[in-house]
């Protein structure tokens, strides 16, 4: 269910009264520590920079607590690819301040840049960061003794965003297992559809040195896995060094077990990247491709740079060097333009191609993109029909992929707790595994073998170690 929204301006849920002049300002010296909480939408890139935020939170000494807990600072790091995450945005600063009423209301991320102006109209913000100061934020907090509501918004924005390779202000600690590692920020690839390279600029990368300090702090952490971040990580380049050199970089690291490649670009992925991925043993048997749509004419709408028969021969080299890989994929719903054909041609190709999972989601409209001026328009029912298709297709996909996992043993990287009574970790080829152990398993990569699976999850229980190392796969 969507959270509700109003226009954020109306004084909707008693936001009119959160300014009333009649009631003191918030001092957070009278109250003992000030508290922070942050909270991220939108995709592991936003991830891994509000871990950098929190870090930087921590040192400024305020006491972190979780999102939706009485806070006195909420820094909120929003997403602008979708309407749906904008309008989520909005509800979520109108229920922060229902149970903080105090709050300082700190808006960032990409929201925070292509719609600075209907943020400043908002209720209840206090500060606006765009992206081109985001990693500063916290420095543009006051100090406590001044943390108090304010009238009206202050703003730091500029709208263009700078082309320069860059490096991180201070390493963060993530906060699972599998550590996020921003290498790349922005896209200059411009598909119609895309809000992204109008939020986040040009391409552009992260200083090598930088990357390979903190791969190296964060082993020295303990940590066993790193998840390659960026929003086109494929077209990374610093200084003549190219994704591809960067990788083989990482991968002399001795104390890295683990780097996972999230989210890239088909025209990105080459063939010595899959031979690295089928020879090496650090390097996650996974990959995660966007195709968005399985029709050519629609591709050619959004100004993707692949057509369906090039896709497919990409996917067929994969699994011809790597059988047990992980494979996922984004599919855009009802672009302009997508007739009943052009969206079976998608389903077709989904059902053919070997995808472990699918991401399915609706098109939005993102005001600025070439699309936006595009007819017709789809429907909103039609929408929703082929999305819950999708959505079904997903789910098998997921279910036959899992099943596909039983009777082998698996080296599963657990994370922190427990749920339901199950202990949950992740295997190389991103299998989510649920085992019922009393042991503390956080962070140890153990063997399991599964035996049971549903669309959710691979199940199993702990084996021994040489049961993992006779085993010829361990996805």
């Amino acid at each position: 269910m969507q959270p509700p929204d109003g226009d954020g301006m109306s004084g909707v849920d008693g936001e009119a009264t959160l300014l009333d002049d009649a009631r003191p300002p918030y001092n957070a010296t009278t109250m003992g520590t000030t508290r922070a909480s942050l909270h991220t939408l939108g995709c592991r890139l936003n991830q891994a920079e509000t871990s950098i935020l929190g870090e930087g939170l921590r040192r400024k000494g305020f006491e972190l607590v979780e999102f939706g807990q009485p806070t006195d600072v909420l820094i909120l790091n929003t997403c602008s690819v979708t309407e749906d995450a904008e309008r989520t945005s909005r509800y979520l600063i109108r229920k922060t301040l229902k149970h903080s009423p105090h709050a300082f209301i700190a808006v960032t991320g990409c929201y925070a840049q292509t719609g600075m102006e209907t943020l400043t109209h908002q209720t209840g913000i206090d500060l606006i960061v765009g992206q081109q100061f985001k990693l500063d934020l916290p420095a543009y907090l006051p100090p406590p003794h001044e943390l108090q509501k304010r009238p009206t918004a202050e703003v730091h924005h500029t709208k263009t965003i700078s082309r320069e390779d860059f490096d991180l202000p201070y390493f963060a600690e993530p906060d699972s297992t599998r550590a996020l590692l921003k290498i790349q920020d922005g896209c200059s690839a411009m598909c119609s559809f895309c809000i992204i390279p109008f939020a986040r600029g040009h391409e552009r990368s992260r200083k090598l040195d930088d990357i390979l300090g903190e791969v190296r702090s964060l082993t020295d952490g303990g940590y066993k896995e790193i998840v390659l971040t960026g929003v086109n990580i494929g077209q990374y380049r610093q200084q003549g060094v190219d994704f591809f050199t960067m990788l083989r970089r990482l991968d002399d690291i001795s104390d890295l077990e683990r780097i996972r490649i999230s989210s890239i670009e088909p025209t990105t992925v080459t063939d010595e990247l899959l031979d690295l991925l089928a020879s090496s043993k650090k390097f996650c048997p996974y990959l995660h491709i966007p195709l968005q749509s399985g029709d050519d004419q629609i591709l050619q709408a959004m100004n993707r740079r692949h057509t369906i028969k090039e896709y497919s021969a990409l996917i067929d080299r994969a699994f011809a060097k790597i059988p047990d890989l992980g494979l996922g994929t984004d599919l855009m719903v009802g672009f302009p333009g997508e007739t009943d054909k052009a969206f079976q041609n998608t389903l077709a190709v989904a059902m053919d191609l070997p995808f472990s999972y699918i991401h399915a989601f609706p098109y939005s409209i993102r005001p600025g993109t070439a699309a936006a001026r595009l007819k017709p328009q789809v429907s909103s029912p039609s929408i929703k029909k082929r999305t819950d298709l999708l959505l079904e297709l997903d789910r098998a996909k997921r279910l036959a992929f899992h099943n596909k996992q039983i009777g082998k043993t698996v080296a599963v990287l657990f994370e922190a707790g427990t749920r339901s009574a199950y202990r949950f970790g992740t295997t190389p080829n991103f299998t989510r595994v649920a085992v019922t152990d009393s042991a503390d398993l956080q962070n140890q990569i153990m063997p399991v073998t599964i035996t049971a699976a549903t669309d959710r999850y691979g199940f199993g229980h702990i084996a021994s170690a040489q049961t993992m190392n006779s085993t010829p796969a361990l996805l």
